[in-house]
């Protein structure tokens, strides 16, 4: 079994929903950066989080990204499934493209984690070359072989599995 991290312990050895976001704004992604997980020693990923029961997927990528990022958002348009499964993680996650609408950029926090136990570590509007640059263990696989954003965007109803 992999040594995982103890911030992320929370989150394996279960079935997760995940909504995440695509916002690209000059140029860039909006990544967030969670600390090491499994076989990595960091990991770069759209920003979001769990759905929790009752909560439309929208409104959970909304409460997500402000959480994690401090910004508001605007959903626009779904994209593609992923089902991303690295034991002891496995989760089926929904990546919508969203419009940033308000509030200010700054690494949030993860409400479900106590203030020492945060999983999340930076968050940064990154461009294509900086991406590329990043080690493919340590960012997640939707982002691994991007020559450009359309690359992410034109994903349309696909199913990454």
């Amino acid at each position: 079994m992999p040594h995982v991290n103890p911030n992320a312990a929370a989150y394996s050895n279960q079935m997760r929903v995940r909504v995440c976001g695509i916002c690209v704004q000059n140029d860039k992604l909006l990544l967030v950066r969670h600390g090491q997980t499994v076989g990595n020693t960091a990991f770069w990923a759209p920003p979001g989080g769990g759905l929790h029961y009752g909560e439309t997927l929208q409104e959970c990528l909304k409460r997500e990204m402000l959480e994690e990022t401090g910004l508001e958002v605007q959903v626009e348009r779904f994209l593609f499934v992923n089902e991303f499964l690295e034991p002891p993680f496995h989760a089926v996650e929904f990546f919508f493209e969203v419009r940033a609408t308000g509030g200010t950029l700054q690494t949030g926090t993860d409400p479900e984690a106590t203030a020492d136990g945060q999983l999340l570590e930076h968050v940064k509007w990154m461009t294509v070359k900086e991406l590329q640059a990043v080690p493919n263990n340590d960012k997640h696989r939707c982002l691994q072989l991007l020559l450009s954003f359309d690359d992410l965007l034109g994903l349309k109803h696909y199913f990454i599995g």
